[in-house]
């Protein structure tokens, strides 16, 4: 028989579901083959091979292309392929040529056996030759599985220490070294990678090696916890696989591998055989780590059972909980659980950013609730200042209003009394706005004002805490306004003492008090400069930008220029002194006033002032060029008046004059005074009347008074603005790193005085409401409590009612369709019955059939029995709704708890 009828009987047997037998009659079959019992593998001479049903994607030992393109590159080998692949016999005259080799292994690739026995026949055929890539036929045979080629060329002496890996059996009876191979992979490594569990078990049944003589490569282990094989992985542990060995640069181990690909039944048997659970590769993973980075639910869920180390960190100091986050495809399963595991939900990496920055960074809405409710800090920055809350008012500002609504929920009822009744108590608790962390009680607030959310000040929950907070550390502010007020009182004595007396001539007597003010000036300016170099070390960048540290700085350095050669003798003044004296007395009192601004009662008006302040500077300097064209103007056509005969002197008078101070008769009709230019200067002086003194002044008055309307509509919001950034300015000189250093006593009293409660456990206020003897907080804030408790009480009443009236919409359905019902089957029964002739006796119509029986008589009652299971009925559904109505209160709780 040929072997092209060989095949072709080989194929019409395939496609008719019988088992493909070669000539000899004896099943083809892979010795590869995944199946236990001997699974039969089809291979097809002419087209590209399947070797084996591993996983999709597995590395195979040699690409199958690559092959074929290395056996087209032999000589004439292109042509000979086609040739076998159209089922060609070869000419006669290219069996004895120099061909010879390309052919053979042609023949084994394309599996023609027929031509294959006439190659070896002839005899001179080197079947040890290979390819470009050294690939011999054997090599070729093995990759293919077929057995009987595979036999044929060790009949014919074909070189067994090859590294083929297909046919074991034949191999290992040539006495080959069961642990050589290609590129440092064994057969046992080809075994695992083909999830061949029969020639794993054989291999290690005739002594192959499961483990590596060299560290940091790769072991059969790593292949099967790569590709998940944990029968493979099985018989590797059972014969003393190393489930510790690290493989690579990376130090990656077999727990890694499988960890990261989701192979829980790999993980558990390496965990079993003592897998170190918290190995580290290279970049410090351990498999956990890899676990949530592919987001392997299961995997993290046993790891962490398995008491794996949920607060170990990697590269750039991330722990798993970063990692967990990295995807949005089940990153919930994955942060739950290490959640639950209590990781450290505030663990912040080297750059700052803390697992709730990423979330809300990622734009994962969901998550970053979640991590609120397990206590994240909204407040944590980075280390370039960037809070949590702005990445989550930029990215997912829908968690905002289920914010508001915590805070709602923070202010309860006390269930023992009615919300109407005097002895009615709300409950307020302020751990809510209070960070677990050192960095004060404020920060929270802070942080709201600096994204911009400055409303939620007023929610009355913060409004209560501010007002309670600001009550504790006011004293310090009165003390700061006491010690400024004494110190600008004593400066200004010294200045009056000194600097307003005429000391130009040879006698200049001091007061004798002066000397002596001096010096108390002196050590409180020392003073004032050890609080400003403090507060530069505490933050550079930020003291930079407040601009009254500025002032504090001009007032410190000027009073050092005023006395310090003067305190004894008022004849070594200088000029230059007064200049100085004059500037910082006006600071000093700017200062004074500022500091008098920061006092709720005050504020209102400073922050006028400051304002309109601002707004003036700013109107001035998108008018400055009108101005400077008067003056100009008004420096040429009025020579002889002096206010005008400099360029700054006619500048600085066209100012004043935009404030009404005209002079008009003494500069048009004063005497000795002449107008060189009459018609030109009074057209002038009548334009800068309308344009600046009219037009431009009112408008600046018009949006002076509008600045102020505004404030006064924001004034209670701006109040609170003002008293929260007081209270965090203070909290973080007191709870700063350089003030930590100072002995444990004297940071115990400033936590003592400043903070609201040293416990949180004791954040809790609690007010009644309806008591007129409750004065502890304003009237109007205990309105506004109590209002807010009212309107969700009436809330909640209102979705109760709704619910009630939906659950008996249902029960009256249920009702309806059982009375229904329950009318069919009397009616039946009463048709039953009715069949039959009745007397007149029986029926009021006589006796009559159904069909003729009139349609305005009156249905048949159900009899008592049947009403009494109808009530039945009732009383059973009724109690069904409400464990219904329960049942679903008690999924929404804990719906609203995660």
């Amino acid at each position: 028989m040929r072997w092209e009828d060989e095949y072709r009987m080989y194929y019409q047997e395939a496609d008719e579901g019988s088992e493909p037998t070669d000539s000899a009659g004896r099943f083809r079959q892979s010795i590869s083959s995944e199946s236990d019992v001997g699974g039969v593998e089809i291979s097809s001479p002419n087209q590209p091979h399947d070797f084996g049903a591993g996983r999709a994607g597995q590395d195979e030992i040699w690409a199958y292309a690559d092959i074929e393109a290395g056996l087209k590159e032999l000589p004439e080998g292109a042509r000979l392929a086609e040739v076998l692949v159209c089922s060609l016999v070869p000419a006669e005259e290219v069996l004895q040529e120099q061909q010879r080799s390309t052919l053979l292994l042609l023949a084994v690739w394309y599996s023609k056996h027929d031509l294959l026995h006439q190659l070896l026949a002839l005899g001179g055929v080197d079947v040890n030759a290979c390819d470009a890539a050294g690939r011999t036929a054997i090599h070729l045979a093995c990759y293919i599985g077929d057995y009987r080629v595979t036999e044929l060329l060790l009949q014919h002496g074909a070189k067994a220490h090859s590294g083929s890996l297909e046919c074991v059996t034949l191999l290992l009876a040539q006495h080959v070294d069961i642990n050589a191979g290609i590129e440092q992979h064994s057969a046992l490594h080809y075994a695992v990678m083909r999830n061949s569990k029969r020639c794993v078990e054989y291999l290690l049944a005739h002594g192959a090696n499961p483990n590596t003589p060299q560290v940091y490569t790769q072991t059969p282990l790593h292949v099967a916890a790569a590709l998940g094989y944990a029968e493979c992985m099985e018989l590797l542990l059972a014969h003393g696989a190393d489930a510790r060995s690290q493989y690579g640069q990376k130090k990656i181990t077999a727990l890694h591998l499988a960890a990261s690909e989701n192979y829980l039944e790999c993980v558990r048997l390496l965990v079993a055989a003592g897998a170190n659970i918290d190995a580290r590769n290279r970049d410090q993973q351990t498999p956990l780590h890899l676990a949530c980075l592919s987001q392997c639910h299961e995997t993290v869920t046993y790891l962490i059972g398995q008491r794996a180390d949920v607060h170990a960190v990697y590269r750039d100091g991330r722990t798993a909980l970063h990692a967990s986050i990295v995807k949005e495809s089940r990153f919930w399963d994955c942060t739950l659980s290490l959640l639950k595991a209590k990781v450290d939900v505030n663990r912040a990496d080297n750059f700052g950013y803390t697992p709730l920055h990423i979330a809300a960074l990622n734009e994962f809405s969901t998550c970053v609730y979640m991590l609120i409710e397990y206590g994240a800090d909204i407040t944590a920055r980075t280390n370039g200042g960037v809070s949590a809350l702005s990445f989550i008012i930029r990215r997912t500002p829908e968690i905002i209003p289920r914010y508001v609504d915590k805070l709602d929920a923070a202010i309860s009822v006390n269930s023992i009394h009615e919300i109407g009744d005097v002895d009615c108590e709300i409950r307020l608790d302020f751990r809510l706005l209070v960070p677990n962390n050192d960095r004060g009680e404020t920060e929270l607030l802070l942080a709201f004002i600096e994204v911009g959310q400055r409303r939620i000040l007023k929610h009355p929950l913060c409004e209560t805490f501010l007002l309670l907070k600001w009550r504790r550390i006011r004293k310090f502010f009165i003390f700061s306004l006491f010690y400024h007020g004494l110190f600008v009182l004593l400066f200004t004595a010294y200045v009056l003492g000194v600097y307003v007396q005429d000391c130009r001539a040879d006698q200049c007597p001091m007061p004798a008090y002066t000397s002596a003010i001096g010096y108390i000036i002196l050590l409180f300016n020392l003073v004032l400069l050890t609080k400003e170099i403090f507060q530069m070390m505490h933050g550079f960048v930020s003291y930079v930008r407040y601009w009254e540290n500025w002032l504090q700085w001009s007032i410190v350095i000027g009073i050092f220029l005023c006395t310090h050669n003067t305190l004894n003798d008022s004849n070594d003044i200088m000029n230059w002194q007064h200049h100085v004296a004059a500037v910082v007395i006006f600071l000093a009192w700017l200062e004074l006033m500022m500091l008098v601004g920061r006092f709720p009662i005050f504020g209102l008006y400073v922050q006028m002032f400051t304002t309109v302040a601002v707004n003036f500077s700013k109107f001035l300097m998108a008018y400055c060029c009108l101005l400077v064209a008067f003056g100009l103007s008004f420096c040429v056509l009025f020579p002889n008046y002096i206010a005008f005969k400099e360029i700054p002197r006619s500048l600085l008078k066209t100012i004043i004059m935009m404030a009404g101070e005209l002079e008009f008769e003494d500069i048009f009709y004063g005497e000795n005074l002449k107008i060189e230019y009459p018609a030109t200067a009074h057209g002038m002086f009548l334009a800068f009347v309308l344009l600046v003194t009219v037009i431009l002044t009112n408008l600046l008055v018009g949006l002076a008074v509008s600045d102020i309307q505004g404030l006064q509509q924001s004034a209670g919001l701006d109040r609170l603005s003002r008293q929260a950034e007081l209270i965090a300015r203070l909290e973080s000189l007191m709870f700063s790193r350089l003030l930590r250093k100072a002995p444990i006593r004297i940071w115990a009293i400033f936590q003592k005085i400043a903070l609201l409660k040293t416990s949180r456990c004791r954040l809790h206020f609690r007010v009644k409401p309806n008591d007129p003897r409750e004065k502890r907080i304003p009237r109007e804030l205990i309105t506004s409590i109590y209002k807010l408790v009212a309107e969700r009480r009436e809330r909640n009443q209102s979705i109760k009612r709704r619910r009630t009236y939906r659950n008996m919409q249902t029960f009256n359905n249920l009702l309806l369709d059982e009375v229904d019902g329950s009318a069919v089957t009397l009616r039946r029964k009463h048709c039953k019955t009715v069949n039959k002739k009745r007397t007149t006796s029986e029926a009021p119509y006589g006796a009559m059939r159904p069909d003729t029986m009139p349609p305005g008589m009156p249905p048949a009652r159900p009899p008592s029995g049947t009403l009494k299971t109808i009530e039945e009925g009732q009383k059973t559904i009724l109690k069904r709704l409400d464990e219904l109505s329960k049942d679903l209160d008690i999924v929404k709780g804990r719906i609203k708890k995660l």
